[in-house]
C-alpha cells in the first residue's frame, strides 16, 4: 500500500512537471524582439551604465553576438556588477526598454570558468 501511495505521488509530480515547464524562459538581447512576457534575460554589460537613486540604466549585449537592449533595474547592484561582466535578470519588455524585477539580477563570475594559466 505506500509503495502505491508513493508511486502515485510520483506520477503526479511527473505530471506536474511535464505540465508546467521548466519555468521563466532564459533568453539573450537578440532573442527578447516581440517576446511580452515575464523571462529571464542573459547578457554582458556595455560601457556607459548611469545609476541615479536607486535605478540603474544599462545596455546588455548578446556574449558572443552584437545584439543589445537598454535595461532598467530599480534595486540595488550585486558587487560584482561593472562593465564587462555577464549577468541574469528576470525582467520584461516594455516599450523597447527591458525592465528588470527588483532582486533578480545575478552576475556570473568569469573567474570561475576560465581555465587557470600555466606556470610554465
Amino acid at each position: 500500500m505506500l509503495a502505491l501511495s508513493v508511486a502515485a505521488v510520483l506520477a503526479v509530480f511527473l505530471v506536474y512537471v511535464s505540465l508546467a515547464g521548466g519555468g521563466t524562459p532564459s533568453i539573450q538581447p537578440s532573442e527578447l524582439k516581440g517576446r511580452s512576457e515575464t523571462v529571464v534575460l542573459g547578457g554582458r554589460v556595455l560601457a556607459g551604465w548611469k545609476t541615479t537613486g536607486r535605478v540603474t540604466t544599462f545596455r546588455l549585449r548578446d556574449p558572443k553576438g552584437t545584439a543589445t537592449v537598454r535595461v532598467r533595474y530599480a534595486d540595488s547592484l550585486p558587487d560584482q556588477f561593472k562593465t564587462g561582466r555577464d549577468l541574469q535578470v528576470k525582467g520584461a519588455l516594455q516599450n523597447g526598454v527591458f525592465v528588470g524585477e527588483p532582486g533578480t539580477m545575478v552576475t556570473k563570475c568569469p573567474s570561475k570558468y576560465v581555465p587557470k594559466k600555466s606556470s610554465s
